[in-house]
């Protein structure tokens, strides 16, 4: 089976907004303040084919919200920088292309972030990758410098691979499920 494309919702957004903001002839850069870290419950009773500590059960969740948080304000101020300390692999590339597209239009992406619920999928034997489904709560705010175009209350369902790096756990890879196969 093909993996499924990384075109989330969103990048089916904001490519819609940048149509419209190049027609529009507005391409101005703006940014929000980013909201606090967004809080991340953790499921990890079916987790295998190893338990999880409890000490890394509290470093995911503290390290995947802290990925939230610098995906969105590297959205909000189309700053890829921003992702280096919370994203690697498929993930940073997929993030960093969505911003490139977003700088070349004049748009940003805000996010009002309402909660995650993490189920721990799967944990390596050797504990060098997490598999994870999120179901997350999110305001989505699409905005053409200071003026917002869309605004969109969503609950999405993300797979997700994490890893761990050199002082954190790393969001390596990060796929919105279709409906379909929630």
């Amino acid at each position: 089976m093909k993996k499924p494309s990384t075109r989330t919702i969103l990048h089916f957004a904001v490519l819609i907004v940048a149509m419209l903001s190049i027609a529009a002839q507005a391409p101005i850069l703006s940014s929000v303040v980013a909201e606090s870290v967004p809080s991340v419950e953790l499921n990890a009773d079916d987790l295998g084919p190893r338990p999880i500590e409890q000490l890394t059960s509290q470093v995911i969740t503290r390290d995947y919200a802290h990925a939230w948080q610098a995906m969105a304000e590297a959205l909000d101020s189309n700053g890829k920088d921003l992702l280096d300390a919370s994203f690697t692999g498929w993930a940073k590339e997929n993030l960093s292309n969505l911003i490139a597209q977003q700088e070349r239009t004049g748009i940003h992406t805000h996010y009002v972030d309402h909660g995650h619920k993490l189920v721990a999928l799967f944990y390596s034997p050797a504990g060098d990758a997490m598999q994870l489904r999120d179901q997350a709560q999110l305001e989505m705010q699409i905005f053409d410098g200071h003026k917002l175009i869309d605004s969109e209350q969503v609950t999405l369902q993300y797979m997700v691979v994490m890893t761990p790096g050199t002082d954190r756990w790393l969001v390596r890879d990060l796929e919105t499920i279709p409906e379909a196969e929630h």
